[in-house]
């Protein structure tokens, strides 16, 4: 194999032709684990294992690292149940799109006030501006709910609004209470079918503590993320619509679209939060990569990559910024999810990614030779 560098973005993006070119992602040829993941070395699939510890001192925490299906990395105790924060959030989408599928609601522009019609009330002296709020703008943070600003006119990263998003979506559209969202829900719509290990729940901290947070491992993690590099396919069942499961990680808002002032609006009375109590909520830009709630490697209004040391097909759920994060990597066949980490920073997180993309030092679209 002898020496290699890190691969340059010229080469990712031929990787990612080839790759939807071929359909080497497609089920029949993919590998799957079962009730437990399958293991291999890191050099059986191309990975260089001092390259990965090297990324391992970097992140910190614990974790693990999938590539072609099978388990080639851990470090810390990847088998232990956590909160993930922000990360959840991907879950909701998902559930959204199969509430779609499933005929529960009628389309991703149903308003929302159809099961929340307090929404009708809202902010007369803002012309009732909540009565638009429709199901895709929940889902990519664009319905400005608690903020001045018009459903779809700006986007406002806002715990209120996730709260309210979860909340409609999992009690009323699914019709399940804090207490038993994950057996009617959560198990047997997702987790018992990717045969998750180590129980994940929408209740990290109980009931009665920011419900819909979800504590899930990060080697579980990882089957959610497999399911997206796949496709919606698990083992040859598509469990979500191919079109949806591309949509998801293929879809960030468009540049231009301004973040919310901050300037703040009424909300729902007794409205909760799913994290943060400010008010107004308005944490962070989209920066030209934030999709049905994942984050992708896009390009800000400054022409700027999200992650420019990285595959552009890169995605991802990140929780507390890059404390808590599972990534896929399409073009690498990789997935990896971390939790408890030291990465504090878009920065911090580049550099972590850069790392682990570096350690993979052969891949099958370079004929057998090394990178």
């Amino acid at each position: 194999m002898g020496a290699s560098k890190p691969m340059g973005p010229a080469f990712f993006a031929g990787v990612a032709i080839v790759l939807a070119g071929t359909g080497r992602l497609a089920a029949q040829h993919a590998v799957f684990p079962g009730e437990t993941w399958a293991t291999k070395a890191p050099a059986e699939v191309g990975i260089d294992a001092a390259r990965l510890d090297a990324f391992r001192d970097f992140v910190g925490g614990r974790g693990c690292v999938v590539r072609h299906g099978s388990m080639v990395y851990t470090w810390g105790d990847a088998g232990r149940r956590g909160d993930v924060a922000s990360a959840c959030k991907p879950w909701f989408s998902h559930f959204l799109f199969r509430a779609l599928e499933d005929g529960r609601i009628g389309s991703l522009d149903e308003r929302a006030s159809r099961w929340e019609p307090r929404l009708n009330d809202l902010n007369a002296d803002l012309g009732h501006k909540d009565r638009d709020v429709a199901w895709r703008h929940l889902a990519t943070q664009t319905s400005c709910y608690g903020v001045a600003e018009r459903p779809g006119d700006a986007f406002c990263y806002n715990d209120w609004q996730m709260a309210l998003f979860w909340d409609l979506l999992f009690l009323k559209v699914y019709g399940a209470a804090y207490d038993t969202v994950d057996e009617k829900v959560l198990h047997p719509l997702l987790t018992d079918e990717l045969q998750c290990q180590d129980q994940p729940t929408f209740m990290a901290f109980g009931t009665k503590d920011r419900p819909g947070r979800l504590a899930v491992s990060p080697r579980d993690f990882c089957r959610f993320g497999l399911l997206y590099l796949h496709q919606g396919n698990w083992k040859g069942k598509q469990l979500l619509a191919r079109q949806y499961a591309v949509m998801a990680v293929t879809s960030p808002l468009r540049r231009d679209l301004p973040r919310a002032s901050g300037e703040a609006a009424a909300m729902l009375p007794g409205q909760r939060s799913l994290g943060s109590t400010r008010i107004p909520d308005n944490q962070c830009d989209h920066s030209g990569s934030y999709s049905w709630l994942w984050w992708t490697n896009g390009i800000d209004r400054d022409g700027n990559r999200h992650w420019p040391d990285v595959p552009e097909d890169m995605y991802g759920c990140f929780g507390h910024g890059g404390v808590r994060v599972m990534v896929v990597i399409p073009s690498l066949d990789l997935v990896m999810s971390w939790n408890d980490a030291g990465i504090k920073s878009r920065e911090a997180e580049n550099e972590a990614f850069r790392r682990l993309v570096a350690s993979v030092v052969f891949t099958e679209s370079t004929g057998g030779k090394g990178s």
